[in-house]
């Protein structure tokens, strides 16, 4: 019997903000009964709920907490994404309805904004007394916010920008807050000053007045969707209109009352990009809320798992717990590792974004990697929650797919993460950009073209160099050496870490190489390119494994010793041998893993799955979803 307590998992989960975490969670549990109320509402009847619970929680103060004290905010920009990490457990459309209100729209007036802005709308935002949307979005653009076709053409005459939609396929998309409940947007337009062209900015633009549609905006709804109905998505029209000079957030350009374009930022190219970056916090957010649905799954599966016998297998007497068979083992108990990775490696981007945006850390350099490492979690974290609550549906039967035992929603409303804020295949391919230029300064500008010619112009060991990996090299071959010359002990750490680096540095240089050999070959850039996408993919995807397993491995070397430093050894082991098990043909094909160690491997992380099955329930525990919430009561009694 372990004499480990849940809370003391949970408290190593939630960490420096374990405070906010806990008032989330019991704000949550107060209202777990409008989990019941929404499930059989109408479309227009659940909005209004999510509504005004929305304003409800935001009497509370933990919607507020990244925005500034004299706002009526909490001043803690960590403190905010841990508590809509927290807010996942809940009813998603609520989650959704609170990011778009307090991380997109009120975060971009707070981070692309001036004081003026600042002192006209951060209070009533924070109160919920003004909602609005961030109009980026375009039914004909959506990863490639630079070529938007909403324009917003300065008047001198009359000091004001005149915004328009110049295309049929131009018109903001699936915007949230915008077809019911948003008076403001920020809308993401080309601004033309002089007749010239500056590029994309963003401007407060009023859409709705007395909850009739602005004179020239047109809104029309997106209608239902797969999931999250209780957010009122739609569509922008803009035709000829109006707002003020003034309504330009102005942190990196302005114009002038005479109409003279100002930025202290000189180049277009990283202007654009200074721009997106101070709205990272979107993409850490949304990658915390799918780690913590994946939490709210395995919860309920294990718990269930724990609780249904079936088929007697090792006795005549009684059926045998689901959790007692190996492969039920195998389906879940390496998820509930890897989401304990994945937690520990939200945790790095989350403190790494807090001290950024906090004036903590003030280079640039820093600044790039967050927005790398930001991107790449969210995209693995994401894409674990989609494959997560579908087994975890699966490992459930049939009572899975009923919608009180709350998968239905879970699978619906998360689905759309892994595009949300990003597609994850494209934040993949900006991960790969800042290894392959080692986050330089040219990194912002550079599209696909300019970084095939900058790694062209590179010998292949500057490239390696220029990666944290490349420090590594020499370590790593002794500790991974080619299959069959010698074995590590398959529980060393540094051998499990060494595989995932030796993996990361191998692509890198063979993106490179491909790049250069294609340029070389006299092909075209764009062509080069698209030949070795994939490779792009697969080292940015080794990549964040590497640091997300480090992460984890960081957290374990930081425990005292004792028992919860033991558990999370051997959680930490199945997560790392999980890894390494799922590519085991890469490793095979590149010299690293002969086929008995390959078979090694596999017997034991089925023997770390049956030596965590006493910790199921406690590691599940750990995460600390409050019983309200879980709703399965079929399931879990």
């Amino acid at each position: 019997m372990n004499a480990i307590d849940a809370a003391a998992l949970t408290s190593l989960l939630d960490g420096r903000y374990a405070e906010v975490r806990q008032d989330v969670r019991k704000a949550l549990a107060e209202r777990a009964d409008f989990l019941d109320e929404v499930e059989e509402l109408p479309r227009a009847e659940y909005r209004e709920r999510v509504r005004e619970t929305l304003l409800d929680v935001s009497a509370t103060g933990l919607t507020g907490l990244g925005f500034p004290k004299e706002y009526g905010g909490g001043g803690d920009v960590g403190a905010s994404i841990a508590a809509f990490e927290e807010m996942a457990g809940g009813d998603l459309s609520l989650l959704v309805k609170s990011g778009v209100q307090f991380g997109l729209f009120g975060g971009a007036i707070l981070q692309l904004g001036t004081a003026r802005h600042h002192d006209r709308y951060l209070a009533d935002i924070v109160s919920g007394r003004l909602l609005g949307c961030f109009a980026m979005t375009e039914h004909g653009h959506g990863s490639n916010v630079a070529a938007v076709g909403t324009v917003a053409t300065y008047d001198p005459d009359a000091q004001e920008f005149v915004v328009e939609t110049t295309r049929e396929d131009a018109y903001k998309d699936y915007i949230g807050n915008a077809a019911c409940h948003g008076e403001l947007a920020v809308v993401f337009a080309q601004l033309v000053v002089g007749g010239e062209e500056r590029g994309v900015h963003a401007l407060v633009v009023p859409i709705r007045v007395s909850g009739a549609a602005a004179p020239g905006v047109r809104i029309e709804d997106d209608g239902p969707k797969m999931g999250l109905n209780g957010v009122d998505n739609g569509r922008l029209w803009f035709s000829g209109v109006r707002v003020p000079r003034t309504s330009l957030l102005n942190r990196f350009a302005d114009v002038t009352a005479s109409g003279e374009y100002v930025s202290e930022i000189e180049s277009a190219g990283r202007r654009f990009f200074t721009m997106l970056g101070t709205l990272v916090q979107g993409r850490v957010s949304v990658g915390g809320a799918g780690i913590r649905a994946s939490e709210v799954a395995l919860t309920i599966a294990v718990r269930y798992a724990l609780r249904r016998r079936q088929f007697e297998a090792s006795s005549d007497a009684e059926e045998s717990l689901l959790l007692d068979y190996g492969q039920h083992q195998r389906r879940l108990l390496p998820l509930v590792a890897r989401t304990y990775a994945l937690r520990f490696a939200q945790e790095v981007v989350r403190d790494d974004l807090h001290d950024v945006f906090s004036g903590v850390t003030t280079s640039e350099h820093a600044r790039r990697e967050l927005e790398s490492r930001a991107a790449g979690t969210k995209a693995l974290a994401t894409w674990h929650a989609t494959r997560t609550i579908q087994e975890c549906r699966e490992a459930c039967g049939g009572a899975g797919y009923l919608a009180a035992n709350r998968f239905a929603a879970l699978k619906a409303d998360t689905d759309v993460f892994t595009t949300f804020e990003g597609d994850n295949t494209v934040l993949l391919q900006l991960v790969a950009k800042g290894l392959l230029t080692g986050y330089s300064s040219e990194f912002e500008e550079m599209d696909q073209l300019d970084l095939v010619r900058f790694v062209a112009g590179l010998a292949v060991e500057t490239v390696l160099e220029r990666t944290a990996v490349h420090k590594l090299l020499e370590r790593v071959r002794d500790v991974v050496p080619i299959a069959g010359e010698r074995e590590p002990d398959i529980l060393d750490a540094d051998y499990h870490l060494a595989m995932l680096r030796f993996r990361e540095e191998h692509m890198l240089a063979g993106v490179a190489r491909r790049l250069q050999s294609g340029v070389k070959a006299g092909r075209e850039p764009g062509a080069v390119f698209s030949a070795v996408q994939d490779h792009v993919i697969g080292v940015a995807h080794a990549h964040v494994e590497r640091l997300i397993h480090e992460a984890f491995r960081e957290k374990v070397r930081g425990l005292p010793e004792g028992e919860v430093r033991d558990l999370m050894d051997t959680v930490c082991d199945l997560s790392a041998l999980s890894v390494i098990e799922a590519d085991r043909a890469w490793f095979m094909e590149h010299g690293r893993l002969s086929s008995e160690r390959s078979k090694a491997i596999t017997a034991e992380v089925n023997r770390l799955c049956r030596q965590l099955r006493p910790d199921a329930r406690l590691l599940v525990d750990g995460f600390g979803v409050p019983e309200e919430l879980l709703r399965a009561r079929d399931l879990i009694g």
